[in-house]
């Protein structure tokens, strides 16, 4: 059985105990106890998070585990001396070392991430490149792996962490029925920027909303205004008008946008060809992708691919191993 020990400190954000729901559902998928999950913390006892709610806590042992578990704060605060000697040892007795949002910052003060690719809350990224300079930072991602280190984003994004925990150790198969079981509508990979689309729009109704899912999942096939508004259940003008005022774009604008964030994503994350990126995502062809990709990133996909390539290859430059 594997041990997962989630840390826990006065002040600490109740959101990223959230990620303990995905190992408790995969031993409920799975019919057997494969996660053991626990609370540790300097002292043991009640510990209080900074929305007041108190955990109940063992004290920091020596004793060997499979992952651990730092969760983030509202904001990143000087984290107490026994804390980081705690951390600092953690690598020795833990397989693998997972901060959540700003608890990448205690992993930092612990001289974990020097070296290595980490992510925050896009919030509070910046200062983490400022504080630990030798960490290399990237605030667009959901989490990332560096070796034994795993780092999420802010909040919710901790969940999608926990989830690529469970594929490293089940396989897709069993990360994909966790996730249906914690009914979660899409499932986020690592290299997903944090910023959606679908947030920034922010649809007020179900209608529009429902038009836009629909919009995403459907990005390969034509999608037209009479046929977002069918699926909306309003006539076209009515789409249009209602589609405008709860987003501040047209459809058209939209949907443009959409395809960008997903052909951004096959462009850095698979070597499928150009050509098959844009017909995949609903472009015509690849120069009205390349237009697209300009307006948005200002730069053209190749660009973008060589970027994410270069910094892979850097990361393997960096980690090689030099007796192999």
């Amino acid at each position: 059985m594997r041990r997962i020990n989630f840390v826990v400190y006065p002040g600490f954000s109740v959101i990223a105990l959230a990620a303990a729901s995905v190992f408790e559902t995969a031993n409920m998928v799975e019919g057997k106890p494969l996660y053991d999950l626990h609370f540790v913390s300097e002292t043991g006892g009640a510990v209080e998070a900074s929305s007041g709610m108190r955990i109940e806590s063992e004290p920091f042992s020596t004793e060997r585990g499979d992952t651990l578990v730092v969760g983030g704060a509202t904001y990143p605060e000087p984290a107490a001396p026994p804390l980081i000697e705690f951390l600092k040892a953690a690598p020795q007795s833990y397989r693998r070392v997972v901060a959540i949002c700003t608890g990448a910052f205690v992993l930092a003060e612990a001289g974990l991430l020097e070296g290595r690719r980490v992510t925050t809350h896009w919030l509070h990224a910046r200062e983490l490149h400022n504080r630990f300079p030798t960490a290399k930072v990237d605030e667009d991602r959901i989490f990332i792996n560096d070796g034994p280190i795993w780092t999420s984003a802010g909040m919710t994004a901790g969940i999608d962490l926990a989830l690529a925990l469970v594929e490293n150790d089940l396989g897709s198969e069993a990360a994909k029925s966790v996730a249906r079981k914690l009914v979660l509508y899409h499932r986020r990979g690592g290299g997903q920027s944090q910023f959606s689309t679908l947030l920034e729009l922010s649809p007020k109704s179900d209608r529009i909303q429902t038009a836009l899912a629909y919009a995403r999942e459907n990005l390969h096939k034509r999608l037209t205004v009479p046929q977002l508004a069918e699926v909306a259940h309003l006539s076209p003008r009515q789409f249009s008008r209602a589609f405008h005022a709860e987003t501040g774009q047209s459809p058209a604008k939209a949907i443009e946008n959409l395809r960008v964030e997903a052909a951004r994503s096959l462009m850095e994350q698979s070597s499928h060809p150009i050509e098959v990126v844009a017909r995949q995502t609903g472009f015509s062809d690849r120069d009205q992708m390349r237009r697209a990709f300009l307006r948005a990133f200002g730069q053209p996909p190749q660009a973008l691919r060589r970027n994410a390539r270069s910094a892979a290859i850097d990361w393997d430059r960096e980690h090689a191993d030099p007796s192999a």
